[in-house]
């Protein structure tokens, strides 16, 4: 069997999902940020995401280092706080990142839909392993 020639190679690469985004907590991380423009709190965006301290303050270095995230130091009253915000770079790398996903969700509706329209015969040749 070979691949349908109406279908370009690399058709289901998806090659622009971005590695770093794409581990479940940064994504966690990004879309609580992308859905407040003036930022979050570290322990906003650490309830918003089910995270320890240790494990956001990692997954927000590494967005940090990225160019992703800004962290910015301060205090309410005494306390101190930390504000995390998506750069601008960061939004957009962000949205083409979403913009992946949703061609990945259309293709899945359209095999979806597709499976139900043709019975699943096998080839000659084959049977089942």
């Amino acid at each position: 069997m070979t691949a349908r020639r109406d279908v370009p190679d690399g058709r289901y690469a998806y090659d622009g999902l971005d590695r770093l985004l794409h581990e479940k907590a940064r994504l966690g991380i990004l879309t609580s940020l992308a859905a407040q423009a003036d930022g979050l709190l570290f322990a906003d965006l650490k309830t918003l995401c089910h995270l320890t301290d240790g494990n956001l303050s990692r997954h927000l270095t590494v967005l940090q280092e990225a160019g992703l995230v800004a962290i910015h130091k301060g205090y309410r009253g005494r306390r101190p706080q930390t504000l995390c915000r998506l750069t601008d770079s960061g939004r957009k790398r962000y949205l083409d990142y979403i913009a992946v996903l949703e061609s990945v969700l259309a293709d899945a509706v359209e095999a979806a839909k597709a499976s139900r329209k043709h019975r699943r015969v096998l080839p000659e040749g084959f049977s089942p392993a």
